[in-house]
């Protein structure tokens, strides 16, 4: 049979080799044919901004953005709207040509940054996409690097619409993305490049962290609550912050409430967010339940960023898109960098809907982003001098539907009492209601916020080692046991690697876009390992039966 598109860049693509057919997230095989054509002119267009920087030539933050935004709209469950992929397409079409008169030496540009789209569009993608790199070694570091970029893009536009800017992330992320068209590279180039793609990683989450503390406040110990009120709601969802300011903003006075749905539950914990006596609580669970969760919820959904599911048509009408995110026949509401953007379109929806229906009652605590938890040094060192804290458990990444993800629950009821998860980003969903106590007033599940505050799990572990007096940060009383799911987990793994963290255990499954060579190479130098069962790594990890 032959197959209508490839993608394997998600935790669950299908068979954990790859979907052929239509993605297992919902895209069809023409938006995934343009989302291909899309990543191949962002390629082409890094590729002449990098030869402009090499000749000592400037790169407006006006290009820097559009390569953000065009790898941010090809993350898993971002944009399932081909016309707005084609629209992007076009646009950098225009400013490539722009640009490629601007160059001195055309002789050291690839082909894609020569394309001028006159050809078939479908008939390009599918001579550019994934397996166009026919090598399988090469190819697997080509896309982890790209996967990589499309993490490190999705932290720069957070950081851009705070108006913060980072030119020296601009320019590596698309020296790696033209990197990745280079036939001379060889695996070992792409390996080095794969490390220095982690590098950048930590410079980009601290770029975001410094937007957000410097926009909205420190993040401190918040409880959320998980019930709701008699008025009409707008539910938030995704990670971008400015967007969810602006809503606030905009809905004060009019009688309608605003929920965090997902990965916006964050928002809660900073400061500046709780002037807001509109904005109530959080609404349901991870990304991957919103199908019953947003009937229930009965107003409209604004998805700032990924995850989309597709949506059910009795509350399709009722869902709204913005920035990088799109569905076919979804309202979109635009609006570039800098830009007030209206929300009036989705104010007046929610005044014609009913209450949300409660789903669950009671709070969740949060707010352990690493300021808060530096704050708490003295308390926690006592906590593991004197024994009462034996071991820190990273649990952060991604959640997802599989079946095979309830391990992490499980795993977390089977943790010792003396241990102490750390989390970031929707992983937390399988175990942040769980009752598990806290230790000499430290609670047992520390959440530092978003997937992108995982830089705050890296700065809590460098700022621990330095207490204790440690030359390596693997001698740290720390486990990396990570769910992962799509991109934005890629580039904290690479993060992570370049921080020297090794013995990193990655579940549920290890990424169908790691070839057995990339993957032994990533098993021999880092340690990093697949998960087992619950009772298996109880006994490896603790020394303990589950």
């Amino acid at each position: 049979m032959e197959q209508k598109m490839f993608c394997y860049q998600c935790q669950e693509t299908a068979g954990c080799k790859g979907c052929t057919m239509s993605g297992v997230c919902g895209k069809k095989p023409d938006v995934a044919a343009m989302q291909d054509l899309l990543v191949y002119v962002t390629k082409g267009i890094s590729a002449i901004t990098t030869a402009l920087r090499q000749e000592g030539k400037q790169v407006s933050a006006k290009i820097n953005h559009l390569i953000t935004l065009n790898l941010f709209t090809t993350i898993t469950n971002a944009n399932f709207d081909k016309e707005s992929i084609e629209s992007r397409i076009r646009a950098t079409l225009t400013e490539k040509e722009v640009l490629l008169k601007q160059v001195t030496n055309l002789t050291v540009l690839p082909e894609a940054a020569k394309w001028n789209g006159a050809e078939n569009w479908e008939e390009k993608a599918r001579t550019v996409g994934v397996l166009s790199t026919e090598n399988e070694d090469i190819r697997s570091l080509r896309e982890l690097i790209t996967y990589g970029l499309k993490g490190l893009s999705a932290y720069s536009k957070h950081a851009n619409v705070l108006l913060e800017d980072n030119d020296e992330v601009d320019a590596f992320l698309q020296k790696a993305l033209a990197a990745t068209l280079n036939d001379n590279l060889s695996v070992e180039d792409l390996i080095a490049l794969t490390m220095e793609t982690g590098k950048y990683g930590v410079s980009g989450m601290a770029m975001l962290d410094k937007a957000n503390t410097d926009s909205y406040g420190t993040p401190e110990i918040t409880k959320v609550n998980i019930g709701v009120r008699k008025n009409p709601g707008i539910l938030v969802s995704g990670h971008d912050l400015r967007d969810l300011e602006m809503l606030l903003e905009q809905t004060q006075g009019t009688g309608v409430d605003v929920y965090t749905h997902s990965e916006m539950l964050p928002a809660h914990y900073y400061p500046a967010f709780k002037k807001y006596p509109n904005f109530v609580g959080n609404y349901g669970n991870a990304w991957w339940k919103q199908k019953e969760e947003f009937e229930s919820f009965n107003g409209p959904i604004l998805i700032t960023t990924n995850c989309i599911v597709p949506p059910k048509d009795s509350y399709k009408n009722r869902l709204y898109t913005t920035g990088a995110a799109g569905y076919p026949g979804c309202t979109h509401i635009p609006g570039e960098i800098g830009e007030q953007k209206n929300f009036s379109a989705i104010i007046e929806h929610a005044k014609k809907c009913v209450a949300p229906s409660e789903i669950e009652t009671g709070e969740i605590i949060g707010g352990f982003a690493h300021a808060q938890v530096l704050a708490l040094a003295d308390k926690v060192v006592e906590a593991v001098k004197s024994g009462a804290i034996k071991k820190f458990v990273v649990m952060a990444g991604c959640d997802g539907r599989a079946k095979s993800r309830d391990y992490y629950t499980e795993f977390a009821k089977a943790l010792p009492k003396d241990a102490v998860i750390l989390t970031a980003g929707c992983a937390k969903y399988k175990y942040n209601k769980l009752s598990l106590g806290d230790i000499n007033g430290i609670p047992r599940i520390l959440d530092a916020g978003q997937c992108n505050d995982s830089y705050s799990l890296a700065v809590i572990a460098l700022k621990l080692k330095e207490v204790f007096g440690l030359d390596d940060i693997n001698d740290l009383p720390i486990i990396y046991n990570i769910a992962w799911y799509e991109q934005k987990a890629v580039i904290v793994l690479l993060a992570l690697l370049y921080l020297g963290v090794k013995n990193i255990h990655l579940g549920p499954t290890l990424p169908a876009f790691l070839s057995p060579n990339v993957a032994k190479v990533l098993v021999e130098n880092f340690g990093i390992t697949g998960i087992g069962t619950v009772e298996d790594d109880m006994e490896k990890f603790f020394s303990i039966n589950a």
